[in-house]
């Protein structure tokens, strides 16, 4: 590495909120800035506020539970005006002192790249970068990440960060970097061939528990409640043999067992994108297990698809169903029939998939909704043969239904994205109900 090389630190931030858990969730994208950052020549340094596997906690587990597992938590005071919630309210990663000392290790950097996840998680955000500026407080801080993008504004207002980029990254990478550090490279690769860009900087972790995989970006659906398209409006797609060599790659070279697809549209044009990947990955004949916790769409579930994703080793399978109430979901979305979810149910287990392998995502909290209703889907996706998962609803902005969620919502959404925390369902209009959460809770483990 040259000397005048720039250094660049990418921070992945805390967690403030009522419970969070490491679902699967890595921040793929600034690990893939941080990998085409590498192949450009930089000097990259990454800390990870969520690390589970800091050398400081205690010991876990990599292989446990499929690579899942729960962060470190300290508790903290709750968000003004969220006081009524009769929950604790925590950080979520790293004790502070160690993030310090992490940052006193390393040289001081050029530039400073952060990542944000949830809207309503900007408050670690918002800390993190302030505990930067302790240790280095004229380091230049760029923050992106879906925070960024969706609250951009409110980003720049109120995270504490020199500047806020909106959208993918890797369409402005370089020129950041030239901007703010001076350091000139040319593009080595062509940015509309998603096949060309080189894997993200898993390695950087100190533990790779589980390799994400994103076969594909955008979505080719408008859904009332998901700003897929908003944040992706470009649909990307990389060859099922790039994808089955990276696969090839993290398990060869670490060992990996545990591939998660983060893909918005896996089963899309299943016919020829996913069945290759699939046929790959079983000619590949390795001993790996795959997950799909962003959900994939019902109608590419064929009686081929779900043979093929047995036999490649899919151990975690969920489905983006949202609502059995079909003869209204137009109010969502246009993505199944009752018809078509039975029959891609049954088709998967026919293939040998038991029921406690696929579940069903029915959305919780919508505007308007009552709790018999989600407690009907509930039971109509128990008699398929399917295991009914809720996830409660957060009002997102640039949405169809953002209108009706302001509109519905006790809080005042557009004023603080903090009130969006699907924890306290925010367009409820009565005050908080735990027993409400805590009763759809305890249907999703009753059997019909």
């Amino acid at each position: 590495m040259k000397p005048d090389t720039p250094h660049i630190l990418l921070i992945n931030p805390w967690i403030h909120d009522f419970a969070a858990y490491d679902f699967w969730a890595k921040p793929l994208g600034l690990l893939s800035l941080a990998a085409m950052l590498r192949y450009h020549g930089l000097n990259v340094s990454y800390i990870d506020c969520l690390d589970r596997y800091h050398p400081q906690a205690s010991p876990a587990d990599p292989r446990a539970r499929f690579g899942r597992g729960p962060y470190l938590k300290t508790r903290i005071p709750k968000p003004p005006g969220l006081s009524d919630i009769p929950r604790h309210f925590s950080r979520y990663g790293i004790k502070k002192a160690w993030f310090k000392e992490d940052l006193f290790s390393i040289k001081t950097p050029d530039l400073v790249l952060m990542t944000s996840m949830m809207t309503y998680w900007y408050p670690g955000v918002k800390e993190t970068i302030a505990s930067i500026r302790e240790v280095f407080p004229s380091a230049t801080i760029i923050l992106g990440g879906i925070y960024a993008t969706l609250c951009k504004e409110h980003a720049k207002r109120h995270s504490g960060a020199d500047g806020v980029e909106s959208g993918a990254g890797e369409d402005c990478i370089l020129d950041r970097i030239t901007e703010y550090t001076g350091y000139s490279a040319s593009l080595k690769y062509d940015p509309a061939d998603f096949d060309a860009y080189p894997y993200p900087a898993f390695d950087l972790q100190r533990n790779i528990p589980y390799v994400p995989l994103m076969t594909s970006k955008g979505c080719p659906f408008s859904c009332q409640y998901c700003a897929s398209r908003f944040l992706n409006p470009k649909r990307m797609v990389r060859s099922a043999e790039s994808v089955v060599e990276e696969i090839k790659y993290w398990h060869g070279r670490f060992g990996i067992q545990d591939f998660v697809f983060y893909d918005d549209a896996l089963l899309v044009d299943a016919d020829t994108h996913a069945v290759p990947i699939f046929e790959g990955i079983i000619h590949s004949d390795l001993n790996i297990r795959f997950h799909t916790p962003n959900a994939v769409h019902i109608r590419g579930i064929s009686r081929q698809t779900a043979r093929l994703m047995f036999r490649a080793g899919f151990k975690t399978l969920r489905l983006g169903l949202e609502t059995a109430a079909f003869d209204t979901r137009e109010e969502l979305d246009a993505k199944v029939t009752a018809q078509e979810f039975k029959q891609a149910v049954a088709w998967l287990r026919q293939a040998g998939f038991h029921q406690d392998m696929i579940g069903a995502y029915l959305l919780a909290g919508l505007p308007g909704q009552e709790p018999k209703d989600i407690e009907n889907s509930m039971r109509i996706v128990r008699q398929t043969g399917a295991m009914p998962i809720i996830a409660h609803y957060t009002p997102i902005p640039h949405t169809a239904m953002w209108p009706a969620a302001v509109a519905s919502s006790r809080y005042e959404l557009e004023f603080d994205p903090v009130f969006t925390n699907n924890a306290v369902l925010p367009c409820q209009k009565e005050p908080f109900s735990w027993e409400t959460i805590t009763h759809l809770k305890d249907l999703t483990s009753v059997h019909p």
